[in-house]
């Protein structure tokens, strides 16, 4: 999915450089672009405008923010496509010069318009230059896959998601909020080609991705397990959990809240909020010649319920 950086936008304020007979010629050029019904506000739950649709980038599709590149022969498109096309117009083929379509972004300035999630459910409406900033933080945007064994780049709502996992990365799926995870590797000396392992465990209604991973941390090769959310971070604060792993009359314990899977799986890791294991202590933990790692962590997920008496939060435990 193409994406728009806020940082990128420069923002041109041309109330006092446009002409007006700039402006004039656009409008009649496309007068019914410009009529009062089309530069109202657009209800939720509708399609956007023409206005809108004429201040779609050709190439990316994405809204064009100043500044608004244009050809000799009128045709526009957004500064960051205009390098991708090397300066050709992609409409016409002609060169792009640096003509700015000063016109067409007065008028942006002017209009209100839907999130582009609206279909998903979005119903906030925003003016023009307010839509990217809220936009990357909707709630109703697509989530990324949580696979972190590549650089998958399917997005969704999170029933398709759990499809996509199961179907396409062949995600072991479990039901319950108590689990036995067991990582074995052979030879434990190559950290860095540990195998990726997500495991997706469904209770309380909910998704949650169990994840094991192998890296080092700073010059010391580490495990780690933690969880994610498969939903909103304010959700997942309804969520506790714990990690377990031990051996030999010893043991590790971690007690947090799971992530959401809007943080991606490697700031997880790098904050390191979940349960580490030094190399040497899973190797104790592993028994036997300590030439093999065999880890079992084990856990569960609770729901925190509020105790309307006390005021205070109880563990609702799954059973």
């Amino acid at each position: 999915m193409a994406t728009i950086e806020i940082e990128s936008v420069e923002c041109f304020s041309s109330s006092d450089d446009i002409e007006d007979e700039e402006m004039q010629s656009l409008v009649s050029s496309h007068p019914h672009l410009f009529s009062s019904k089309n530069l109202n506000v657009v209800p939720s739950g509708m399609a956007p405008t023409s206005v809108h649709e004429l201040l779609e980038c050709p190439v990316c599709t994405n809204s064009m923010f100043p500044p608004i590149h244009q050809c000799h022969n009128g045709h526009t498109l957004c500064s960051t496509c205009k390098t991708r096309v090397h300066n050709r117009c992609p409409t016409c083929r002609q060169e792009l010069g640096d003509i700015r379509c000063l016109a067409l972004e007065k008028v942006a300035e002017s209009l209100d318009l839907p999130c582009k999630y609206y279909s998903l459910g979005c119903p906030e409406i925003f003016p023009y230059y307010s839509k990217l900033k809220h936009e990357a933080v909707c709630n109703f945007r697509p989530y990324s896959c949580p696979y972190a064994g590549s650089e998958c780049l399917v997005t969704g709502d999170i029933p398709f998601l759990v499809s996509h996992l199961k179907d396409d990365h062949k995600v072991d799926m479990h039901t319950g909020c108590t689990f036995n995870h067991r990582y074995v590797k052979s030879n434990p000396r190559e950290v860095e080609n540990a195998t990726w392992m997500l495991t997706v465990f469904h209770c309380f209604g909910q998704y949650f991705c169990l994840h094991f991973e192998a890296f080092q941390l700073g010059m010391a090769p580490v495990y780690m397990a933690f969880l994610r959310f498969m939903g909103d971070e304010n959700e997942s604060r309804n969520f506790s959990y714990s990690l377990e792993v031990g051996a030999n009359g010893r043991k590790l314990i971690f007690e947090g809240t799971p992530r959401s899977v809007r943080d991606s799986h490697r700031k997880v890791r790098d904050s390191h909020d979940g349960l580490i294991i030094q190399r040497n202590m899973a190797l104790f933990f592993s028994g036997g010649d300590r030439k093999e790692l065999k880890l079992r962590v084990t856990g569960r997920i609770w729901k925190e319920q509020q105790n309307p008496d006390a005021g205070a939060c109880i563990p609702n435990l799954c059973s």
